[in-house]
């Protein structure tokens, strides 16, 4: 595809089919998260993938919405916050941010591929915690199902240019 394509095609699934991924998609998605820019190529970030038929309980503590569930993954990824750069002059970590790179590579590459994925930061972070057993330094920051999508895509108007783009002249 096309890169214009692909963030075009991409949108939030919220119902997935009883399909398995094949491994050489699932590792091309992976990849992607790899290549993300991060803040000094420090890279403070973890995928955890989660066999969503074996921790069905422990997501639905996390996540309430059964087609969190139905695809074959849940993916999250974790910033690690001792190992991200902090910006000198406020001491602002940018390890949310680089996570959150990393999850929209995660996501692009899965529509690449042709498989549904979705944003999802409403998620009970301290169960999330608990079940990917995270040190302090650790923070959950973005979680996605991934498989192949079985709904149709919401109604999504955008902005035009002139609303959110400042031209400094």
């Amino acid at each position: 595809m096309e890169f214009i394509d692909v963030i075009t095609e991409r949108y939030s699934v919220r119902g997935y089919l009883d399909k398995e991924v094949e491994k050489e998609k699932l590792e091309y998605v992976l990849k992607a998260a790899t290549i993300a820019p991060t803040g000094v190529n420090n890279q403070p970030f973890k995928v955890y993938v989660i066999d969503t038929k074996k921790y069905s309980d422990e997501l639905a503590e996390i996540y309430a919405a059964e087609w969190f569930r139905q695809a074959p993954y849940a993916l999250c990824v974790v910033a690690q916050k001792d190992k991200a750069w902090t910006r000198p002059w406020d001491g602002k970590n940018i390890a949310d941010i680089d996570a959150t790179i990393v999850m929209d590579h995660i996501i692009l590459a899965a529509t690449d591929v042709g498989l549904g994925t979705c944003y999802i930061a409403a998620f009970k972070a301290d169960k999330a915690r608990e079940f990917l057993k995270l040190e302090d330094n650790e923070e959950p920051v973005l979680f996605t199902p991934l498989g192949y999508g079985n709904a149709e895509p919401r109604d999504t108007p955008r902005k035009e240019l002139d609303e959110f783009v400042v031209y400094m002249d």
